[in-house]
C-alpha cells in the first residue's frame, strides 16, 4: 500500500480541465519527481494534493483513506505540508515568525524545531528577525521549506523550488533533502529542470498538457524517451 497515491486524478478551474486522469504513487520514505514544462498540470496536481483544489475523495488517498474533498487545513494535519511556487511568505512577519507559522496546523511534536530548521539552513538564524520578503530569493525559499516542515510532514510537497535562483543556490538548497528525507518524510519535487530533478529523484513522473506521459525510474529511462514524453516530439 502507498503512503499517497492519485486515481485517475481530474482537476478543473471552473470549464476548464487541468488534469486528465492522472495516476501517481508515492511510497514511505522515497522522492518522487514530477517534470514538464509550463502549463502541463504539475501545479495543479500539487494544489489538487494538498487540498488547494477539491476532488471526489477517492481520487486522492493518503494511507488508504480518500482525502480528496478534504480542505487544506484538514491535509495539513494529516501530515502534508507544501512549499508552494513563489514562496508566499508574509512581508509583514519576521523570518523565525514566518516560520512559527508552519508549526500551527498540526499538533504534537517531531523532529523538526526552530532550532532543527536554524542547523538545515544556518543563515536563518542569522537573519530570524529580518523580514521574511527581505532576504534573498534563496534564502526565502529556505524560509518557506523550513515553514513547511515545521508542520513535521509525513509528506512533503515542493513546488518549482529552484524557479529563478541561481544554480549554486539551487545546490545548497537541495543539498538540505537527503536530511529531510532521513527525519522521516516522503517528497514529491515539482522541477521543469529534468536533470536537477532526476539527481534526487527515486522515480519520476513526466507530464504534458494535464497528462502523465512517461514514469519510471531515471536510470532505466533514456534521455531521448524523456524528451519525446517532455516536449510531446521525438528527437531526431
Amino acid at each position: 500500500m502507498a503512503l499517497l497515491e492519485t486515481h485517475g486524478l481530474t482537476a478543473f478551474y471552473g470549464d476548464f480541465q487541468a488534469l486528465f486522469g492522472v495516476d501517481l504513487t508515492l511510497e514511505e520514505g522515497e522522492t518522487v519527481a514530477v517534470i514538464g514544462a509550463n502549463g502541463a498540470g504539475k501545479s495543479t496536481l500539487l494544489r489538487s494534493i494538498s487540498g488547494l483544489l477539491r476532488n471526489a475523495p477517492g481520487q486522492i488517498r493518503y494511507e488508504n483513506a480518500g482525502i480528496g474533498a478534504l480542505s487544506a487545513p484538514d491535509v495539513v494535519r494529516l501530515g502534508i505540508a507544501m512549499v508552494p511556487e513563489g514562496r508566499k511568505l508574509f512581508p509583514s512577519l519576521s523570518v523565525e515568525e514566518n516560520l512559527l507559522i508552519g508549526k500551527y496546523g498540526r499538533s504534537g511534536s517531531g523532529a523538526w524545531t526552530l532550532d532543527a530548521i536554524y542547523d538545515l539552513f544556518p543563515v536563518l538564524k542569522e537573519r530570524r528577525s529580518s523580514p521574511g520578503t527581505a532576504l534573498s530569493g534563496g534564502q526565502q525559499q529556505m524560509v518557506a521549506i523550513g515553514r513547511a516542515l515545521m508542520s513535521n510532514p509525513r509528506v512533503l510537497l515542493c513546488d518549482e523550488i529552484s524557479l529563478g535562483l541561481a544554480p549554486v543556490v539551487v545546490k545548497d538548497i537541495y543539498a538540505a533533502f537527503p536530511r529531510i528525507r532521513a527525519n522521516g518524510a516522503s517528497i514529491v519535487i515539482i522541477e521543469q529542470d529534468i536533470g536537477q530533478a532526476l539527481k534526487v529523484a527515486d522515480r519520476f513522473y513526466c507530464m504534458m498538457e494535464g497528462r502523465v506521459t512517461l514514469s519510471g525510474k531515471p536510470g532505466a529511462v533514456s534521455r531521448e524517451e524523456i524528451h519525446a514524453a517532455y516536449f510531446g516530439a521525438h528527437t531526431p
